[in-house]
């Protein structure tokens, strides 16, 4: 067992980092219980989903060894870690935003659809939601891939066997989210859903777990949370 007090200082700022991010799902739970009886669609996370997310706690741990970066490792910049993740999210939830909202979409909601939810609530529940997807859908797979690699062959083929998990990891989302309708709405769904995975998997190889967080977050802030505020308070007004 890894003592606490023998933690380097990255270990221990994943670690830290990921606590934070598991205490404001938490506060997301209770803000969304306090208010569920205003919402008859409310969605609300259940405990047992804090629970799961314990089982990215080894993970960061042992990040080097699987040839992912530290979430602040020194080498490399807030440029590459923040701004260019952020940029290349807003471009996915801008695009989602044309092609649901304005192309299929352009008469005003009746009520809050349901991947929409109240404000402020939603930034908590779009926060809960991008970390648990990039956990399960990213950190954890695309680690387990990459160790086995490592180990199975010795540390060869490891660029062989990144693409690989990167492409296995980026069809599943896509694939559960198939949406019913036309055959060119489910080609795009599966494209960009696709795409957008493969880059976060390149980034988070490259520049580690915040950037990756940091595409999905961007994402979910354009497509979930300002589209929402834009339907609650202007068309359902």
């Amino acid at each position: 067992m890894v003592k606490f007090q023998k933690l380097s200082k990255s270990k221990f700022q994943n670690l830290s980092l990921y606590l934070f991010f598991l205490f404001i799902a938490f506060i997301g739970i209770l803000y969304g219980n306090s208010i569920k009886s205003n919402f008859l669609f409310l969605r609300i996370w259940d405990p047992i989903n804090l629970a799961f997310l314990a089982l990215g706690f080894p993970f960061l741990i042992i990040q080097r060894k699987t040839g992912i970066p530290d979430f602040l490792e020194k080498r490399i910049s807030n440029n590459s870690r923040f701004l260019q993740p952020i940029i290349i999210g807003f471009l996915f939830g801008l695009l989602d935003i044309f092609v649901f909202k304005i192309i299929l979409h352009p008469q005003p909601y009746e009520e809050l659809p349901p991947f929409l939810q109240p404000f402020p609530y939603s930034l908590f529940l779009f926060f809960s939601g991008a970390l648990e997807i990039e956990v399960f859908y990213r950190l954890i797979p695309l680690s387990l891939f990459l160790i086995f690699g490592n180990w199975f062959f010795q540390g060869k083929y490891h660029t062989t066997f990144f693409v690989i998990g990167a492409i296995l990891t980026s069809i599943r989302e896509p694939l559960e989210q198939l949406p019913q309708g036309s055959l060119i709405l489910i080609i795009y769904c599966f494209t960009s859903g696709f795409i957008m995975n493969y880059i976060q998997a390149i980034y988070i190889k490259k520049y580690g777990f915040l950037a990756t967080f940091s595409i999905r977050l961007s994402h979910y802030f354009l497509w979930h949370i300002l589209l929402g505020i834009y339907v609650q308070f202007i068309e359902l007004s």
